[in-house]
């Protein structure tokens, strides 16, 4: 069977979305620039969410096809910190409320207008939800309506998952080869569906932006500038950049390091060995500036070798600091795909991943891979880019054409293509297909 907008409904399930109350990694961004995506290819697409209380239960965005279905709101009124606060009473509520509500909505206008479902679940806290409906959707004689998705952004609470009774139920995806290979070892066999890049941002830079952060950046008389933006979690490595801007220091380069973490408490320790290192710590208080502030704050910033950046950062002003910056530290130990990386590339920007599962990077030639939690590793890569700035042009121009390589288009376009595989696959199961 050929997808077509005329003949398909596509249902999303993610407790992230697109809300700031719903956003706390890259799943939220994943899921909506997909949605957004599908949307716009002519598709009616459906995200369920763990959505933000103040906001309205049901929105129609791309002219009435896009619609975010904001769930479990009754709950997080209690909840106030968050997608993650109060969790388990959300996968309790969603694993059973949702099903219900788009096998009696959803499916049952497909039915009567002959059209397939495809219901793309992430990560583990829908698995169960996704269970449940094809149970319903069996019992109501509407299974051969369905293709059912789950897919695995990550290994957290694999062990809560029933697998046996989720690979019977959904075809599994994954999304990056990485991931692909950790649930081999499971048994499985999932089809990798990876991330994508929202065309805006393969669209280049603002020249006056560019300018006036490269003049706000160098007022700070240093010779190289690098970035690093994420959780403050170990697993992404902030002592290992620490030291490497610390040996730098010790090398001799002026380095200048800006960071923008989170409110976990291992940031504290980052800041502490930062001090102890030798390293000058500075940091920018603000609200949420326009991009022309945030480039003003930048320059007239206290002058140090780390300065932390505690304000929100708009995407563009985040852009420009990928493009502008000597390099961006996305050097995390471990990272089922590594989305930051990606953004970085398109940026044009120079990408320092690590090696897990970042697929989309070539070393040296469109990127940095560090294989290891060594400073000195870091530390020598930095240099022999900045000894040879001929290298960084080049990685620069690749990493550009690697990101537009994985657009949203071209994504989502791969992924129709696997969907109709799937139908394929479940061809002749009709409406009395198993029961998950």
């Amino acid at each position: 069977m050929e997808i077509s907008a005329g003949n398909t409904i596509f249902v999303i399930m993610s407790f992230e979305g697109p809300d700031v109350y719903s956003s706390a990694g890259g799943l939220g961004t994943r899921v909506n620039n997909l949605a957004e995506k599908l949307a716009k290819k002519g598709f009616e697409t459906h995200l369920f969410f763990v959505g933000d209380p103040d906001l309205k239960g049901y929105e129609a965005k791309e002219e009435g096809r896009y619609i975010l279905h904001r769930w479990c709101q009754w709950i997080s009124r209690y909840h106030r910190n968050g997608v993650y606060d109060g969790e388990d009473g959300k996968v309790r509520d969603f694993s059973w409320s949702v099903p219900e509500y788009i096998v009696r909505t959803i499916f049952s206008r497909a039915k009567e207008e002959g059209k397939k479902v495809v219901v793309m679940a992430e990560e583990w806290q829908t698995a169960d939800a996704l269970m449940n409906m094809s149970d319903r959707l069996y019992y109501g004689g509407m299974k051969g309506y369905a293709t059912l998705l789950w897919n695995a952004n990550n290994v957290m609470s694999f062990h809560r998952i029933n697998w046996g009774r989720l690979a019977y139920t959904a075809k599994i995806t994954a999304v990056s080869r990485f991931m692909k290979h950790i649930l081999w070892q499971r048994g499985l066999n999932p089809v990798v569906v990876p991330n994508g890049i929202p065309d805006r941002l393969l669209k280049g830079h603002d020249g006056a932006h560019v300018t006036e952060l490269k003049k706000a950046l160098k007022s700070h008389g240093k010779d190289m500038v690098l970035l690093k933006i994420g959780r403050y979690d170990p697993a992404k490595r902030w002592r290992m950049a620490v030291e490497a801007v610390a040996r730098l220091k010790e090398a001799g380069v002026k380095p200048l390091f800006l960071i923008r973490g989170g409110i976990e408490p291992h940031g504290g320790e980052i800041m502490e060995l930062a001090r102890e290192r030798g390293l000058s710590v500075g940091e920018i208080n603000a609200g949420r500036p326009s991009v022309e502030e945030g480039i003003e704050l930048l320059g007239t910033a206290p002058r140090a070798d780390v300065l932390s950046l505690k304000f929100f950062l708009p995407e563009t002003l985040v852009q420009l600091l990928y493009h502008c910056c000597d390099g961006v530290l996305a050097n995390s130990g471990f990272e089922p795909f590594g989305l930051v990386g990606l953004e970085v590339m398109a940026a044009g920007g120079i990408a320092f991943t690590g090696a897990t599962g970042e697929d989309y990077v070539v070393p040296m030639v469109n990127a940095i891979s560090v294989e290891t939690d060594d400073p000195n590793e870091l530390t020598t890569y930095l240099l022999h880019l900045q000894r040879h700035p001929e290298l960084r042009k080049k990685v620069k121009a690749e990493a550009h054409k690697t990101a537009k390589a994985y657009s949203w288009d071209r994504v989502v376009d791969n992924l129709l293509l696997r969907i109709e595989f799937f139908m394929g696959e479940q061809g002749g199961q009709g409406a009395g297909g198993a029961a998950g």
